[in-house]
């Protein structure tokens, strides 16, 4: 029997856009590690009402049920007292999360108050899930075979608890199948063509086989996931299922056999081939100097980088001519080549990157509207340029740009 949960974030905060509801998103993630579907998020408001409703409705079709927000000491903090009156149940106080409060209070010099004192109680029907990372404690709720987690939103909390405890006792409490992913990551080849040459493959997989096509901006992952109770199923069937889709797709086109980002393979081609890295930048301003630093080692292969937004650091860092500028603009062909050449120059890397564009929504011309964007790569013998022209606002524009320049990169290196 498939083991499923929903998960209820509560707050106005994410109802209004305050803040991003990463909360569900790692839960997700945590639950399907284990081998616990989700069935359905839902965001509701500080209203009662609502609140219980909601679990009402996911409890007549969930096994588990995880409620985060809503436990603080402030007057829009609803949660205990409603489900204090769902579960017609009282309180009870618990001292340790008291002293545990009181400690954590005396360390920064805050008084202990009354209302503090608050969230030393917990619901009479559950038992304690302690909170070593902040003041609300966690509840676990035996319901009628069924099972009611309730965390603080404050997300180092929260995944603290589940991770110090819920986590294991879900794992205790049901008999769990397993679930296992793979993933193909694709360059240059449109998600419509993808599915055509997969049509039949994706036809014939079995019920508890799932692929998923996963698009964006310059590439296309797809991912395979398999739910089973028998490890021998996965062992064979899910892998020949998997080695089929492979040999369907272009080998020029897979990036990589595993679920790994842009900026990840970049760096692993750069690591394997013992290869480095420099870059200058200018309409990007530093943002794919970014991603590849958002790698960890990637101080093994990126020697640095120049955001060089004038004309000026153009000519005086990176020795673009200024005939460049006065006759071809610094969005131009001639000078992300020389920028490219420049830094790698400058920093001595096998390879280089470099970037030029009208991010927007000012500075366009009639000749160069806002999205035209110039990419160069260049390695120790050659340089290659692109022009692209992309749509959306200036962000969008800055991202994809950066996007781009990383799988251009990403071709040469697997040219040679």
């Amino acid at each position: 029997m498939k083991i499923t949960a929903e998960i209820i974030t509560i707050g106005d905060e994410i109802l209004i856009g305050q803040i991003v509801n990463t909360n569900a998103v790692w839960l997700s993630q945590q639950l399907v590690k284990i081998g616990v579907w989700v069935s359905k998020i839902a965001s509701v408001g500080d209203n009662s009402t609502h609140i219980s409703y909601s679990l009402k409705q996911a409890l007549l079709s969930n096994n588990i049920v995880i409620i985060t927000g809503g436990l603080g000491p402030t007057n829009d903090d609803i949660t205990k007292k409603t489900l204090q009156d769902f579960f017609k149940t009282g309180l009870k106080k618990v001292d340790e999360v008291e002293n545990h409060i009181k400690s954590t209070f005396k360390k920064v010099n805050v008084e202990f108050l009354p209302v503090h004192e608050q969230q030393s109680y917990i619901l009479g029907n559950s038992s304690l899930l302690f909170n070593n990372y902040g003041t609300a404690p966690g509840m676990w709720i035996d319901e009628n075979e069924k099972t009611v987690i309730i965390l603080p939103g404050v997300p180092k909390e929260m995944k603290g608890i589940m991770s110090d405890f819920a986590l294991d006792k879900i794992k205790l409490k049901y008999k769990l199948p397993e679930i296992i992913s793979k993933s193909i990551v694709t360059y240059g080849i449109p998600e419509s063509t993808l599915a055509e040459i997969l049509k039949e493959t994706e036809n014939q997989l079995p019920d508890n086989i799932k692929l998923a096509y996963l698009p964006s901006f310059s590439s296309v992952k797809l991912r395979l996931t398999s739910v089973s109770y028998d490890l021998n199923f996965i062992n064979t069937v899910f892998e020949n299922c998997f080695k089929e889709i492979l040999q369907k797709i272009p080998t020029a086109n897979i990036a990589a056999i595993q679920d790994l980002k842009q900026e990840e393979i970049i760096g692993k081609l750069l690591s394997d081939k013992g290869k480095t890295l420099s870059i200058a930048e200018s309409c990007t301003g530093g943002y794919v100097s970014h991603l590849i630093t958002s790698v960890s080692g990637s101080s093994q292969y990126f020697k640095g980088s120049v955001t060089s937004y004038s004309n000026s650091a153009k000519i005086n860092i990176l020795e673009v001519e200024q005939s460049t500028i006065d006759n071809f603009g610094a969005v131009s062909e001639q000078c992300v080549r020389q920028m490219a050449k420049g830094v790698r120059k400058k920093f001595d890397s096998d390879y280089a990157i470099s970037t030029s564009g009208i991010a927007g929504p000012t500075g366009e011309t009639p000749d160069k509207p806002i999205g035209t964007v110039w990419i160069a790569v260049c390695n120790r013998d050659k340089c290659l340029t692109k022009k692209i022209k992309l749509k959306g606002n200036r962000e969008d524009i800055i991202k994809n740009s950066s996007f781009t320049a990383l799988e251009f990169l990403r071709q040469l290196i697997i040219s040679e």
